[in-house]
Order: C-alpha cells, then structure tokens, then sequence
C-alpha cells in the first residue's frame, strides 16, 4: 500500500493486517490498534472495543491530527497516541500498537535502560527499529501521555510503553507491522538470553545498517 492511501485500499489493509497479527498470536482479546494516514490528512483507526481478529472495514473509525472524531464508530481510546506520531513525523503513514506478549513482558522490567531498553541482539532490529526508548507508566487512555509520546516520536518511530506494550510507526502499514514483529521477537531474544552473556551488534555494527530515519 502506498503512503497517504485512499479509504477503500486502507480500509482493506488494515483489516488484513489485523487478522494478520491477531491469527499469529502478536496481539489477544480486544487489545491493540491500527492507523493510517489518508490522503486528505485524517486518521483512519481501528475502533474502540474490537478485536482485530474480527475487525470489518465497516467498524473503522475516522480521525483529524488532533484526534477529533470525524466520522465512523467511536476510535480506540489510544487514538491520541497515533496522532501524536502522526503530528512528531510526518514522513509517517501508519502506526502499530500491540500488547504483544514478550515486548509487554520487557516493558515490565525494573532493570532495564529507559533510553534503549532492548539491545541490537540482530541486525534485523538494528535494521528496522533501532533504538527504543520507554516511556513511563499511564494508564491506558490516559491522554497526559501524549506530549510524552510526541516529544519521543521525533527522534525515534518505535517506543515501548511501560508495563503496556510497543508503538511503531512506518512508511507503510506493512513496513510497520514488520518492525513491530521484529521488535517482539527481539524481545523475545532477550528474555531468553537472560542470565547468559550476550553479543550485541556494536554501535558501529547497527548505525552501519540502521535505516534512515521515515
């Protein structure tokens, strides 16, 4: 799908992404969400309440950039945090959100470096999320995150909520759901790894590989 996408192809992709990610285990019950951009600027979101293993097109909802409900179903409470992305990068033109299971379980961690909690353990992750920062506790809607997440969303396109789960922003809605999934097996990596020395890719090794910026 291409960037700033009409409705219907939108429409149609987020609904196969987010059977995607619900059929393969990345996100359970009526937890997570899914955003692109349009082509006239506004926000086409997954709805409140919905599972995205059942989502239909006609359940989706519309958005302005400041989160202003245009039209369709009420938006997932955490519409907020899309546009705050949306508004910190606006190469951007879709964005991810999962309660995946081991990023939530990293995300729960005390020992971890708020500025970069996941190390490059491949290059992959080096590849297509880099560095990920966590931001603090709020509870879900909590719309006083949303500075916080713009503020974030400027210098990096992947964040972890704390004691939550990852956001992820893309070129495309493929583009992001494939970093989001990169960053739930590294995640994975990591928790198996603990306890064990590891090998990190270097800072030299990751920014050699380390995609531009969207």
């Amino acid at each position: 799908m291409s960037a700033c996408a009409d409705t219907e192809s939108a429409r149609t992709q987020i609904v196969r992404t987010a059977r995607s990610l619900f059929d393969r285990g990345l996100t359970h019950g009526s937890t997570g969400n899914l955003s692109v951009r349009l082509a006239d600027g506004s926000l086409l979101l997954t709805p409140t309440g919905s599972s995205l293993g059942t989502v239909e097109e006609g359940d989706l909802s519309r958005t302005d950039l400041t989160g202003r409900h245009l039209d369709g179903p009420r938006p997932t409470k955490e519409a907020f945090l899309h546009a705050a992305f949306y508004r910190a990068r606006p190469r951007a033109h879709a964005v991810v959100h999962l309660h995946s299971t081991h990023a939530a379980a990293v995300s729960c961690l005390a020992d971890v470096d708020p500025a970069n909690v996941l190390p490059p353990l491949t290059a992959y992750y080096a590849m297509r999320v880099g560095t990920l920062p966590l931001l603090p506790y709020h509870a879900p809607g909590d719309t006083a995150l949303g500075p916080l997440a713009e503020e974030a969303a400027r210098t990096h396109h992947a964040v972890l909520l704390a004691n939550h789960g990852p956001v992820v922003a893309g070129a495309t809605l493929e583009q992001a759901a494939d970093a989001i999934e990169e960053l739930e097996e590294t995640a994975r990596l990591h928790l198996l790894l603990r306890g064990h020395r590891t090998r990190p890719l270097t800072p030299e090794q990751a920014a050699a590989i380390a995609s531009p910026s969207l």
